[in-house]
């Protein structure tokens, strides 16, 4: 019986040739039967893929021969299912691109990377450091949810700063207008799923004189597997790809509120009408509701 998997993985990393990285990936996920997505730059490469597990494990030892690559925290967790064809069920294709950026700040010429990672980003802390970090500043210490707003609706820690973020983008402009100067003389920890988009969003702090800035090492994904549901994480951890959210246990806190009639839940689901890119957090019974009804939710968005 196939066993579907899917994994996590980014790496930054000084490339000299993205465009042979995105060559070599296509053709090793095509031969292995992969699908995903996969986004490389200059800087180096993030993404995410699903398959069956042998062909898994094949992809991560032929990633991990690359020098540059040796060394990714690779995340796995369960898929949904194999297809007749041996494909993954979760996701519609494999994508591999070469883009500016890795992660969609839109401030590529902000990031330095050499080959130990980002220069000048927060001070990494794995989950049983933050634990340390709570019990000797308790509530002095900010939580600063680092994805789009959406994600936040149906998890996130206990009593974080969430964002109005529609797309990653929106961080930028919101840390220039000021909006969070008053966090700059506070313990900031900043998390996101895997950690990526916090290993770019903590060096922007930082260059913007937040004085104590940390990172979620390995994300929301490694707190989960440490802790579960018995720790600072409530609710569902919203993900790319056709799962739509994961739970760390089976006493999951459900947190999202629907659009339509305000009910618990944890789905979230893209706007009925074709030409509407949005997306909202929304129980099965008021899923069909057309978009003209959900105008104060949140929009859709693909980061990783």
């Amino acid at each position: 019986m196939p066993t579907p998997k899917i994994v996590l993985f980014y790496a930054f990393a000084p490339l000299a040739d993205p465009d042979a990285i995105r060559l070599w990936q296509r053709d090793l996920g095509e031969a292995l039967r992969l699908r995903g997505r996969i986004i490389i730059s200059k800087d180096g490469i993030n993404g995410t893929l699903g398959g069956d597990l042998p062909a898994l494990k094949k992809w991560v030892r032929r990633f991990r021969d690359h020098a540059a690559f040796k060394d990714a925290d690779i995340k796995w967790s369960e898929g949904t299912g194999i297809d007749a064809d041996g494909f993954s069920v979760d996701f519609p294709k494999l994508s591999v691109k070469v883009r500016d950026e890795i992660v969609s700040f839109g401030a590529p010429g902000e990031l330095r990377v050499d080959e130990h990672g980002v220069v000048g980003g927060g001070e990494r802390l794995t989950p049983a450091q933050l634990h340390e970090l709570m019990d000797e500043r308790g509530d002095e210490v900010i939580f600063f949810d680092g994805r789009n707003a959406l994600e936040a609706e149906i998890g996130r820690f206990r009593n974080a700063i969430v964002p109005d973020t529609e797309t990653t983008r929106d961080f930028v402009r919101l840390l220039d207008s000021g909006a969070y100067d008053d966090l700059k003389g506070k313990p900031v920890v900043t998390y996101c799923t895997g950690g990526i988009r916090c290993e770019v969003l903590s060096s922007l702090m930082v260059s913007r004189g937040f004085g104590e800035v940390y990172q979620l090492e390995g994300g929301i994904v490694r707190y989960g597997e440490a802790y579960g549901d018995d720790g600072l994480w409530e609710g569902s951890l919203y993900v790319f790809d056709k799962r739509g959210s994961v739970d760390f246990s089976d006493h999951a806190a459900v947190i999202g509120e629907c659009v339509g009639c305000g009910a618990s839940t944890s789905r979230t689901a893209n706007c009925p009408d074709a030409s509407c890119r949005r997306q909202f957090v929304v129980c099965a019974d008021c899923g069909a509701v057309p978009c003209t009804e959900h105008a104060a939710a949140a929009p859709f968005s693909a980061s990783a």
